[in-house]
């Protein structure tokens, strides 16, 4: 693809947006929960994981834990128990427990709704804070970045260059946060998780079927 002009990239994106949007109209936020609390301890166990097997341990999680006050003064051990197959469980436990007992030490029990707040809190930073903004409170205030994310940010054209893939997540999501509006922020990074789940495979992308195939630099069609 010859450079691109910035209004040609922004056209672009926005078609993008909407040929996903079309495709995938009922994509949304797979981690399963009932409220903000249980979205931010669902989102910090999916690090290094599936959300399949976070929804497989927070039903019986929130069971014996259903409030911050009750996971604040959880045992490590128990804790552990509950979370191992999630990978990583000591240190999972560890930041579940850190969470909850801020959140009622510092907040009252209540989600603090900005992103420097809950971006320090333990195990969160700005990822996990971008998802329990824009999901439980439909608040945009960036752009989530993961590795589907991150791979068609670059496949696309939307960050890093003709040579070279960017890495640097907070470049990406500065990227992108100037190629698609605000309110668009949130259900972007849901369509680009579900596109790299069902056709953009990263060991096997089926560009032949791919809406996206005519704007994509990278198709191999």
């Amino acid at each position: 693809m010859p450079r691109e002009k910035k209004a040609d990239r922004i056209a672009r994106a926005e078609e993008v947006y909407d040929r996903l949007r079309d495709e995938y109209p009922d994509a949304h936020c797979e981690l399963v929960h009932s409220n903000a609390f249980e979205l931010a301890v669902a989102t910090i166990l999916s690090a290094q994981t599936t959300d399949e097997r976070v929804n497989m341990v927070t039903p019986g999680l929130f069971e014996r834990y259903p409030t911050p006050d009750a996971l604040a003064e959880a045992e490590q051990e128990d804790v552990e128990e509950l979370v191992h197959s999630t990978g990583f469980f000591r240190n999972k436990a560890r930041n579940i427990i850190g969470f909850a007992s801020e959140l009622v030490d510092e907040y009252g029990g209540e989600m603090p709704r900005t992103i420097g707040e809950l971006s320090a809190m333990p195990g969160v930073g700005r990822k996990t804070a971008n998802v329990i903004l824009g999901n439980a409170f439909d608040i945009n205030e960036g752009v989530v970045v993961d590795t589907h994310i991150r791979r068609l940010s670059n496949l696309l054209g939307f960050t890093g260059t003709r040579r070279r893939d960017e890495t640097n997540v907070a470049k990406i999501e500065r990227d992108l946060m100037k190629l698609f509006p605000r309110e668009r922020w949130t259900m972007l990074a849901h369509l680009f998780i579900w596109h790299g789940r069902k056709v953009c495979i990263a060991r096997r992308p089926e560009c032949g079927r791919c809406v996206l195939s005519d704007l994509c630099p990278s198709s191999r069609v």
